[in-house]
């Protein structure tokens, strides 16, 4: 490189330098080096305008469609195998991952929904008092924690928690080709891996949902009682007439939507991993963001077809 600049620098044209009695291999690396910077420097990657950006966002969605398609035709025939052959359902898989995504889960749960229902009670409890209206506290969480509060906070957490999970799992899986050895034992990997987590959420995030209820509430109840002259007795005897059972139930419907929706999201991204530990991490990232978003649209969704609950 010292000799070509050097001669370049003096007016001597590379082309016109005639090399002997170099060794071939020195020979070699010389040509390379020589002809490397020779060559034009690459010209930097045209920036992409706003519309060309979400042009190509919306491209790489449409190309996802056909897989998911794909996917819920294959857990929709699985679902009727198991209806004809209920025998065939992986029971033993189906505790463990209902295990993982519920009896793992309430620790965090109770912290979470505990702590929001406090704060929720603690901030709404300082703009009642100012009109002696200590009572309202009731009314205000108790409906707010049931319908919108405690649901949600359990998606979240699961798509997180759970939703991750399945994604790292199944996407290792795939790396490591034990996938293709399911498949190649004659069985259907979406019996094996997708069924057993998909029954699991589902079961288990209204139950989550119930207990993140309780535990609101109970968070709620200990900021009234200790800030608002608010007896449990008198707390509870006034959350008994005004929060209707209907609302309840509603909030907790929202626990199996979003419990598919997270799921298949999930599984989808899982199967998709390609052959590296990268992809593992970019499809489990997409499988967090995507069932947040997923969870909010339903959600919104639920509003907008039960908005007097």
């Amino acid at each position: 490189m010292l000799i070509h600049n050097r001669l370049r620098a003096a007016g001597v044209a590379w082309p016109a330098v005639e090399l002997s009695g170099f060794d071939a291999d020195h020979l070699a690396l010389i040509r390379l080096v020589t002809d490397r910077l020779a060559a034009p420097a690459p010209t930097p990657p045209a920036r992409f305008g706003f519309l060309a950006r979400l042009g190509e966002r919306v491209s790489g969605a449409a190309a996802e469609l056909p897989g998911m398609l794909a996917l819920l035709g294959q857990i929709s025939e699985g679902l009727l195998g198991l209806l004809r052959r209920p025998a065939g359902f992986r029971m033993r898989e189906f505790f463990v991952q209902l295990q993982s995504v519920g009896l793992g889960a309430l620790p965090i749960v109770a912290m979470m929904t505990f702590l929001i229902g406090v704060v929720f009670a603690y901030l709404l409890g300082i703009q009642i008092e100012k009109y002696g209206a200590n009572i309202f506290i009731v009314d205000g969480v108790s409906l707010a924690i049931a319908r919108e509060l405690s649901p949600m906070l359990v998606a979240v957490l699961v798509a997180g928690r759970s939703g991750a999970a399945f994604t790292a799992q199944i996407g290792a899986m795939k790396v490591t080709e034990e996938i293709d050895a399911i498949a190649t034992l004659g069985l259907s990997p979406i019996k094996v891996l997708v069924l057993p987590r998909l029954l699991a959420i589902v079961v288990a995030m209204p139950l989550l949902s119930f207990f993140g209820d309780l535990m609101g509430v109970l968070g709620a109840a200990t900021v009234a009682a200790s800030q608002l002259d608010i007896t449990l007795h008198t707390f509870f005897t006034r959350m008994r007439d005004v929060l209707p059972l209907d609302t309840v139930t509603y909030g907790l419907s929202k626990a199996p939507a979003f419990a598919v929706a997270i799921a298949f999201i999930a599984c989808r991204n899982g199967f998709a991993v390609s052959r590296d530990a990268r992809s593992v991490g970019e499809r489990t990232t997409a499988t967090v963001v995507t069932s947040l978003m997923a969870v909010i649209l339903i959600n919104a969704l639920y509003a907008i077809l039960n908005p007097a609950l």
